[in-house]
């Protein structure tokens, strides 16, 4: 089992930035896919972003491409998602979850096996 703390999250304005920060424990990110997803209210959790075990290969639904960043430090068991150019509809909070072992569909939210415990972001116009 993967124990995740999420932070990072908080209020800014639209065209604005944040980095999240996911802090792992009990596994090594690099043998688990890693994934970001995000719930707003009232609607169902949507994959965000991820990013694969043995590549590092990454993958982003098309709402954050070329908006958003993900990566990983090994050295500290650490995933990040940079935010970059926000918009209202990005307001959301946001989970960090694995998926180990990494057999699960990278964008598929139930293949992830044990999430944090998420982080707010809200996005004001």
């Amino acid at each position: 089992q993967v124990q995740l703390v999420e932070s990072g999250g908080g209020l800014v304005q639209a065209g604005g930035s944040l980095r999240l920060s996911c802090a792992a424990s009990g596994r090594t990110v690099s043998d688990c896919n890693m994934g970001w997803v995000r719930q707003a209210p009232g609607k169902e959790r949507e994959f965000v972003a991820a990013i694969s075990w043995r590549d590092a290969n990454t993958y982003y639904t098309t709402s954050v491409k070329g908006r958003f960043t993900i990566s990983r430090t090994n050295a500290k068991n650490t995933v990040y998602l940079q935010m970059n150019s926000l918009k209202p509809e990005d307001t959301a909070v946001y989970y960090c979850a694995a998926d180990h072992p990494p057999y699960g569909t990278v964008r598929s939210v139930p293949s992830y096996d044990d999430w944090g415990q998420g982080t707010q972001v809200t996005v004001s116009s």
